[in-house]
């Protein structure tokens, strides 16, 4: 009977091993770094009563002149973050940055917001703050000045507004890459012949 006994015990014995999660995938790092600048509380008044959701503003970029802003609505606070996260995203626009920093001084307006971007010298850093300042380290941006002219702390309509201001570079950009294909059309080509004849 003793024997019979150690032997059960002696076999019962085995290696405990890590339960398994079903479904758990390695997560994949994204080449895009990612920061929660605003979270509230939306209610909506129905028939039947009020209904509670959130929204979340999330601002996306990769250091090296892309830059994005979402906004969008959830249930709950981890269903309204990945939305607005996929928003920025999609919504990326790529910015003409010289060196570190902006090729000129440009300003925008959205509602309320008024923001006036100014480029700074090499080693200045970052002369900003609130939602500017966090647009400008995710986009790449390292010495810049910007001054909200506004007296308004809505952390959405800054944020937005600063995204103008940067969008306005983009289509400065353009402009003058059109203006200077049009400037090399009219210019007409030199007659040699009628210089050689006189």
């Amino acid at each position: 009977m003793n024997d019979k006994k150690q032997k059960s015990s002696g076999t019962s014995k085995q290696p405990q091993r890590s339960p398994r999660r079903r479904g758990s995938a390695p997560a994949i790092k994204s080449e895009f770094d990612t920061k929660l600048l605003d979270l509230a509380r939306v209610t909506r008044v129905r028939a039947g009563g009020r209904r509670f959701s959130f929204r979340a503003t999330v601002i996306a970029g990769n250091r090296k002149g892309k830059i994005g802003v979402g906004v969008a609505k959830g249930s709950d606070v981890a269903q309204a973050m990945d939305k607005a996260t996929r928003k920025a995203q999609k919504s990326m626009i790529a910015l003409p940055i010289q060196g570190n920093t902006i090729p000129y001084m440009v300003t925008a307006k959205f509602g309320a917001s008024r923001i006036m971007l100014k480029p700074q010298l090499t080693g200045r850093g970052l002369v900003a703050g609130g939602p500017a300042r966090i647009i400008c380290e995710l986009a790449g941006i390292k010495d810049i000045s910007a001054k909200f002219i506004s007296k308004t702390h809505n952390k959405l309509n800054n944020a937005l507004v600063t995204l103008e201001a940067l969008k306005k570079l983009h289509v400065r950009e353009k402009e003058a890459e059109k203006v200077d294909k049009k400037e090399e059309q009219k210019a007409e080509p030199v007659d040699t012949t009628t210089q050689a004849s006189e």
